[in-house]
Parts: structure tokens; sequence; C-alpha cells
């Protein structure tokens, strides 16, 4: 099984590492700030429409394609700024394992993550099945 879509929107910056703590009665407690809210919200809206009817089985591989507003840099060109490819993908992982992509993202075995400048932004993603 394989799926491929393109998601046109500007990709969210903020990463699942900016997750805050605050000490409530002498215990740590973790939280999402506004900004990661909202970041989890535009991804799980626009990939919603793009679910399987059932989660994948088996390993899986997925290839993304982070394409951020070109600006002043040249289209195709890779980005070599923060953020971090894999704290970028963690967010996106959490959000497509809540939407049943897959039961659990440990069943991703195989990655390829790219990030680039582009004219058109969005997120390229191509989830299949491993033999």
């Amino acid at each position: 099984m394989m799926i491929q879509f393109f998601l046109p929107m500007v990709p969210p910056t903020v990463t699942h590492q900016e997750k805050q703590v605050a000490v409530v009665s002498g215990k740590p407690r973790f939280y999402e700030p506004a900004e990661l809210k909202a970041a989890r919200v535009k991804l799980r809206d626009a990939l919603a429409p793009f679910r399987p009817g059932e989660p994948m089985k088996g390993g899986v591989g997925l290839y993304v394609k982070w394409c951020f507003p070109r600006g002043r840099h040249p289209d195709g060109s890779y980005r070599i700024t923060k953020p971090d490819t894999d704290n970028l993908q963690k967010l996106l992982k959490d959000v497509m394992t809540g939407l049943g992509f897959w039961e659990d993202d440990a069943r991703v075995a195989f990655e390829l993550v790219e990030k680039f400048w582009a004219e058109v932004p969005g997120i390229f993603i191509r989830v299949e099945t491993l033999p």
C-alpha cells in the first residue's frame, strides 16, 4: 500500500521540542504552548483527508519533503538552517499516528527527510508499506 500527497501550506517551524515545564505542587508538568498546539492542529487538519481507511500494517517507509517559502533563496535549494529535520518529523509523525496512518510510529522503519526553499511552500509526503 502507498499513499502520496502534497499539503500546500507554510510548514510550521515550531517543533515538538518546544514543550514547556511548569512546577505544580512540587511536581513537573509538561504542557504545549499555544504556538505548538496551533501547529499540531494545522497539521492534523491538513493531513486528515489523506488518512487511510485503516492503519497501515507492518513496517512503513516515510518520505517527507519540507518546502519552506523561498524568500531570497533559489527555488529548490536545500534549507540548511533550523528547524532540524528530526524535530520537524517528531510532530508530524505524532499527528499521523493520532490520525491512524499506522498503529504506532515505531512502525516507521525507514525515513527520508529533506528541507528545501521552494516557490510553492508545503509538505510532500509519501507513506508506503515495506516488503
